[in-house]
């Protein structure tokens, strides 16, 4: 039996799943950290809803890949400190996300997410690390379908140029 068979938990990490790993985990402690603020700043009752969706599976998210890297003997980073809440009204307006840029930025956010976890999921070796990162992009596909769907119903949905009309097919 060699050091890559038996128990994935039981075999080392190599230098890639420990940085993706790590990373995750960092970009994960921002995200909480800019969502809170977010929230500070949002209007709509299904974007909060969203992000405090999101908000719950960053933080999951960061303590399943703290767990792995700790496990692992390996240091996490620094966590991101608490937000304040703050009232809607005490924002000033110029100074104010809309919800439109706060739905915008978790759709590109997500997206991202979705295409990290990918090619985590491709460099792994190691099964357990794989299913993990595969268990976070199945959430962040039904989040994604949650914003877009979100994002039509309130007409913030900017679309790329359309093709309205498709050119005829030419019979040979």
């Amino acid at each position: 039996m060699g050091i890559l068979s038996g128990n994935s938990k039981d075999e080392p990490m190599h230098y890639g799943e420990i940085y993706s790993v790590w990373q995750s985990s960092m970009v994960a402690k921002g995200t909480v950290s800019f969502y809170r603020a977010y929230l500070n700043h949002a209007g709509d009752k299904d974007l909060k809803k969203i992000l405090g969706d999101l908000i719950d599976q960053a933080e999951l998210e960061i303590s399943e890949c703290d767990k792995l890297l700790l496990d692992n003997g390996i240091a996490t980073g620094p966590v991101m400190p608490e937000r304040s809440h703050t009232k809607l009204e005490d924002i000033p307006v110029g100074a104010r996300f809309t919800d439109p840029e706060i739905a915008a930025k978790i759709a590109a956010d997500n997206a991202a997410g979705l295409v990290a976890c990918s090619q985590i999921m491709g460099q792994s070796i190691r099964e357990d690390i794989g299913a993990l990162f595969a268990k976070y992009h199945l959430t962040k596909a039904a989040l994604g379908a949650r914003i877009l769907k979100m994002n039509k119903e309130k007409g913030w949905l900017i679309p790329p140029p359309l093709q309205v009309k498709r050119p005829e097919l030419v019979k040979a």
